[in-house]
C-alpha cells in the first residue's frame, strides 16, 4: 500500500505552495527541522502545526490544523503513526486534498479513508528526499 511510482508522488505534489507540518519540531537537530528548512529554500511556504510554539523557522505555529487561517495545499505528518486517524480525519473534514507521512508512518486504515474522500495520500516516504530524487520545483516553486 505504501508503494508509489514517481508518476503518483509527482501528482501529489503537483501545484503545492503551501505546506502545513503536523509536529514540526523547533529544534534544529530534528528530521522535522531539516526537512521543513529545506522545503522553505525550495520556495514552498511551510506552515507549522505544533502546540507550545509561537513559531518556527520564522513562520507563525499553529496548535491544530483547523487554526489555520487558510487551507494549505498539503500537510505534511511528522507523528507517531497512531496520531495519523485524527489527522486524516480532520484533513477530510477541512477539504485538504492530500497528507504525506513521512518515513516510518504508516496508517492504511487511514488512507483508505483518504481515498474514498477523493484525498491523496502517500505513506512512509520522506518529502524532502523525493523532491530530490525527482527534481520537482526545487528551484522555482513559487
Amino acid at each position: 500500500m505504501n508503494s508509489y511510482d514517481d508518476s503518483a508522488v509527482i501528482e501529489l505534489l503537483d501545484n503545492v505552495k503551501t505546506i502545513a507540518i503536523v509536529g514540526l519540531s523547533p529544534k534544529q537537530n530534528r528530521p522535522s527541522h531539516r526537512v521543513a528548512k529545506h522545503l522553505q529554500s525550495f520556495s514552498y511556504t511551510v506552515v507549522p502545526v505544533r502546540p507550545g510554539v509561537d513559531q518556527v523557522l520564522g513562520e507563525k505555529a499553529y496548535k491544530l490544523l483547523e487554526d489555520i487561517p487558510f487551507k494549505p495545499d498539503l500537510v505534511n505528518v511528522f507523528r507517531a503513526s497512531k496520531y495519523v486517524a485524527g489527522i486524516a480525519d480532520t484533513c477530510i473534514r477541512l477539504g485538504i486534498g492530500k497528507i504525506w507521512l513521512q518515513e516510518g508512518v504508516i496508517d492504511c486504515q487511514a488512507q483508505k479513508n483518504a481515498h474514498a474522500a477523493d484525498i491523496s495520500m502517500i505513506m512512509d516516504r520522506c518529502i524532502y528526499k523525493e523532491i530530490v530524487r525527482l527534481g520537482i520545483n526545487q528551484n522555482n516553486n513559487a
